[in-house]
């Protein structure tokens, strides 16, 4: 059995995110699988999703401008009536490909992360992407609890923690099989006034890190409140009142749509 498991909390995203999520993973697994949402509101979640409450915790989750610290639920000794291995997915990442590999690479007690790209230097695991057996990450939520914005502070990302200390280390799956859509797909300055964002064919996942959503990328926009066209783009450039960030950085700051995510990005 297959076991795919999400987490939801507050307004940010909604039954749609999840419910699309849903759809996604069902085309691109193998059956059997269950695919649990661990929420806060079971409201307007399609019915093939098991949603089950969050993971209570006996910390407060700090409050901080980086890293998605409520994750941290997952960590603790049960998920519900879960056991062994679980595939976590971020809500907002787009899959295109078999989900199937990632069950069966290395060993089912690993803790495995997709590659963080954002730090060539460093060997750090990103959590858009993840697979874990259940409670093993208990230790991690034991030294968090003892002084969680002390942890949030010297990490600065979930993710980070959970590569430095995570019992036993961590393994990464394949380079290619996870892609950062701002940094894999869309194209180099000027070729993102003319062309789409490309899907490189390995990839099976993509993720959306920082202020780009699904919606961005098939609107064609790079962000929210901007500019849809490339002439309301360049026409910017001369409004510094509007403009974000210096000239060159506008010009990078640019998309065409991406078809091919409302292709995947559905129900």
């Amino acid at each position: 059995m297959k076991q795919v498991i999400c987490i939801h909390w507050g307004t940010k995203y909604g039954p749609r995110y999840i419910n699309r999520l849903y759809g996604m993973v069902a085309r691109n697994i193998t059956p059997p699988f269950r695919f649990v949402c661990f929420c806060d509101d079971p409201a307007g979640i399609r019915e093939e999703v098991e949603t089950r409450p969050l993971p209570q915790i006996d910390y407060e989750i700090p409050k901080t401008k980086t890293g998605i610290w409520p994750k941290s639920r997952l960590w603790g000794p049960r998920l519900a009536d879960m056991s062994g291995p679980v595939l976590f997915l971020d809500l907002d990442l787009v899959i295109t490909g078999s989900l199937d590999p990632f069950f069966d690479y290395g060993d089912p007690e690993d803790v495995i992360l997709s590659r963080n790209p954002s730090n060539p230097l460093e060997r750090l695991g990103q959590t858009s992407v993840f697979r874990f057996p259940v409670g093993k990450l208990e230790p991690l939520q034991a030294k968090f609890r003892v002084d969680p914005l002390g942890v949030a502070e010297t990490y600065r990302y979930e993710q980070r923690f959970v590569t430095r200390n995570a019992p036993g280390g961590v393994k990464l799956f394949p380079r290619g099989w996870v892609i950062h859509f701002r940094r894999d797909c869309r194209r180099t300055t000027p070729l993102n006034y003319f062309l789409p964002p490309k899907l490189p064919a390995q990839a099976r996942i993509v993720i959306f890190p920082g202020h780009l959503t699904p919606e961005d990328a098939i609107a064609g926009r790079y962000g929210p409140k901007r500019a849809e066209s490339a002439g309301g783009h360049l026409r910017l450039l001369f409004d510094g009142s509007r403009r974000k960030g210096g000239p060159i950085t506008h010009l990078r700051h640019f998309i065409r749509p991406a078809p091919w995510v409302a292709e995947h990005w559905r129900e």
